[in-house]
């Protein structure tokens, strides 16, 4: 399976490393490939060399004016470098099976909203998890639940993205919603 993560470049501590390797470790592990922003810094470094250690495939999809931040890869790795932001977006959702967004700033969340604003209007219906690592994303989860009390969503959270509190139960949720096991 190509899951696609999306996630911060920058140096975090372990409340959120611990959490990122040990999914990078089950992806691995797991023969899963790691479509990722490519970025051979911070989080995006910890998880592309968790998954590449354990095993895994990676594909980067960065961007114009971050190439010189961008990972070298070799055969079997691939590393595409789109144009600008957008053309990325839709790289990285379209090389993915599915999805898991991990602790970020500006950047990860706007891929976050996109990626769920294409999911409620049927452009797809790849599996999108939120992994909460150290609660980062519960004023989030709170803010979603309030948007689906208060109408604003037209189909059930639960059908839109789901929080896994650990990396475990963030694939488990991955492998039985496309059929792998």
């Amino acid at each position: 399976m190509n899951i696609c993560v999306f996630l911060s470049a920058a140096d975090l501590d372990d409340r959120y490393t611990a959490p990122a390797r040990e999914f990078a470790e089950l992806l691995g592990k797991g023969g899963h490939t790691l479509v990722w922003g490519g970025s051979e810094s911070g989080l995006m470094k910890v998880v592309a060399d968790g998954v590449h250690e354990a095993g895994g495939r990676l594909v980067g999809v960065s961007v114009d004016f971050l190439g010189a931040k961008a990972r070298a890869v070799a055969e079997p790795d691939e590393m595409v470098i789109a144009r600008d932001l957008a053309e990325r977006k839709a790289l990285l959702l379209e090389k993915a099976d599915a999805i898991v967004i991990m602790v970020g700033g500006t950047g990860t969340l706007d891929e976050a909203t996109e990626i769920l604003e294409l999911k409620k209007h049927g452009k797809h219906t790849k599996p999108v998890v939120l992994l909460n690592s150290a609660g980062f994303y519960d004023g989030l989860k709170e803010q979603f639940r309030r948007m689906e009390d208060e109408g604003f969503l037209p189909l059930p959270l639960t059908d839109l993205v789901f929080f896994a509190e650990e990396p475990v139960g963030a694939l488990a949720y991955l492998e039985e919603s496309i059929g792998t096991q």
